[in-house]
């Protein structure tokens, strides 16, 4: 019998540059930390990780009605905060409601109609390039933020209009740096001369496999390559900007590509599991080809920016700080939930300043992708079930670092490359089974293998040296180049 072989690019989610050590020194020790149980304070507040706060905000968002008047996460005490009005007289049983929940009550003077009603009125009379503004939960206000472009008659403007609403319901404050989307020329994906940034990788509606970036990168070019001036790898299939958001759905030109859902930060690998709604006050991490990685918080939500290129709003602000050429980039939580793709800001790395993102659920939804590879191989050792669950490690060359011997892969026939004799070969056609990692290609062993060999025996994957370029960043390209 023959064995065909099966063409796979691999794809890695790493944005280029040298991480930052005072992130990843946050990230590395706390990336497994349990924070599940229950506060030794108030036994009804429990004590929550941030993705179980979001969630739990959503819910009692729909429990409250409209009772509700935002929530945020209280990283120090792992506490979700909620805020109420007492819109019908009923607060005891309001509280009682967010308590027997979970959460800490705080109740305050603002509605959440009130302060949507507010950013209407700053979008009707005051939007100026370089200004945004977003709900701040913690003081149930709504921050209004100009930067060093918006001088004279603009700023009489945008301040007036914060005055009329009041200083119990908005704030406005100056920023150094200029507002803008952090696109640049440079090395990392590239496309028309500009550099970004990959987020995430997902799979298309149609299956196939693509990547999530930044929607201002994804209009300024429909063509993107791994390298400086090298071959396209990618093509924009939907890009939005400005306007409902900021981002760009690329499809890998070629459909084999394994694209990975993980994020490398240079010093380790980041599973995602799963997109998640942000929540101000947790801690993140934003992964971008200029700077690396850097952490920060959620500052707002529903974000509006006033870009020189146009309005975009839905965005999440953060005091994470940025640079051009990590637009695009992803923004994660220390547990491996993806949040958001980096749009723009101000500021820099040096001095600081404030980034927004997109939200990662709202760009799903409205491209129609999943987040990752969808269970088709991810050819990763700890993968999940689905096709080719295990049957790569981290290294990509199919062997356990610890015994040497070959990595099984899971599931039934076709799942890991192992069908029921062992052989990797589908009996009535003769070739070899696909899967995420199978008998005929990248190392994914079958049983009869020593060492991560594929059918023919020899454990080499397409470049005949037994290994996949691991993603490591040596172009700066944050796409791993296949063999």
């Amino acid at each position: 019998m023959s064995h065909k072989r099966v063409t796979k690019r691999k794809a890695i989610i790493a944005a280029g540059g040298v991480a930052a050590l005072g992130a990843a020194a946050i990230l590395l020790p706390q990336a497994n930390a349990s924070q599940d149980g229950t506060s030794d304070g108030a036994a009804s507040v429990k004590t929550l990780k941030a993705g179980d706060a979001s969630d739990l905000a959503s819910q009692l968002e729909k429990l409250l009605g409209d009772a509700f008047a935002g929530s945020y996460y209280d990283d120090a005490g792992k506490q979700l905060v909620v805020n109420v009005v007492n819109v019908s007289g009923d607060k005891n049983n309001v509280v009682v409601q967010a308590e027997k929940a979970g959460a800490k009550v705080r109740e305050v003077e603002n509605s959440k109609a009130e302060l949507e009603a507010a950013a209407k009125t700053l979008k009707a009379k005051a939007t100026v390039p370089g200004t945004s503004w977003a709900v701040d939960p913690k003081t149930n206000k709504i921050l209004v933020t100009a930067d060093s472009t918006v001088t004279g008659n603009k700023w009489d403007q945008v301040d007036s209009t914060v005055k009329t609403l009041g200083s119990g319901m908005a704030t406005i404050r100056k920023s150094a740096g200029t507002l803008k989307p952090l696109v640049s020329g440079g090395d990392a994906i590239f496309g028309g001369g500009a550099r970004c940034s990959l987020g995430f990788n997902v799979t298309a509606g149609d299956g196939s496999p693509a990547f999530l970036t930044a929607g201002h990168c994804g209009v300024a070019a429909e063509q993107w390559s791994d390298s400086q001036n090298g071959q396209p790898i990618a093509t924009v299939d939907q890009a939005t900007f400005p306007g409902d958001g900021d981002f760009a759905l690329v499809k890998y030109d070629d459909p084999n590509t394994q694209a990975p859902s993980e994020v490398n930060t240079g010093q380790q690998t980041v599973a995602i599991s799963q997109a998640a709604e942000a929540t101000v006050g947790t801690q993140v991490f934003r992964m971008g080809s200029t700077t690396g990685l850097n952490d920060g918080q959620v500052l707002g939500l529903d974000a509006t920016v006033n870009y020189p290129e146009g309005t975009v709003t839905g965005l999440i602000q953060t005091d994470v700080c940025a640079e051009p050429g990590d637009s695009g980039g992803s923004l994660f939580t220390q547990d491996g939930q993806a949040i958001g793709l980096t749009s723009g800001g101000s500021g820099d790395c040096t001095v600081g300043g404030e980034t927004f993102f997109q939200p990662v659920t709202t760009a799903l939804a409205a491209v129609g992708a999943t987040l990752g590879d969808g269970g088709a191989g991810a050819g990763d050792a700890a993968g999940g079930a689905g096709a080719g669950a295990g049957a790569v490690d981290e290294n990509g060359d199919g062997i356990d670092d610890n015994t040497g011997e070959a990595i099984q892969g899971g599931g039934d026939a076709g799942a890991g490359a192992v069908d029921e004799n062992g052989d990797g070969i589908d009996d009535n056609t003769g070739e070899a089974i696909q899967g995420g990692g199978d008998a005929a290609a990248d190392g994914g062993a079958d049983q009869n293998a020593n060492g991560g060999a594929d059918a023919s025996g020899d454990g080499q994957d397409q470049s005949g040296n037994g290994k996949n370029r691991k993603g490591g960043q040596q172009d700066g390209s944050g796409v791993n180049e296949s063999h």
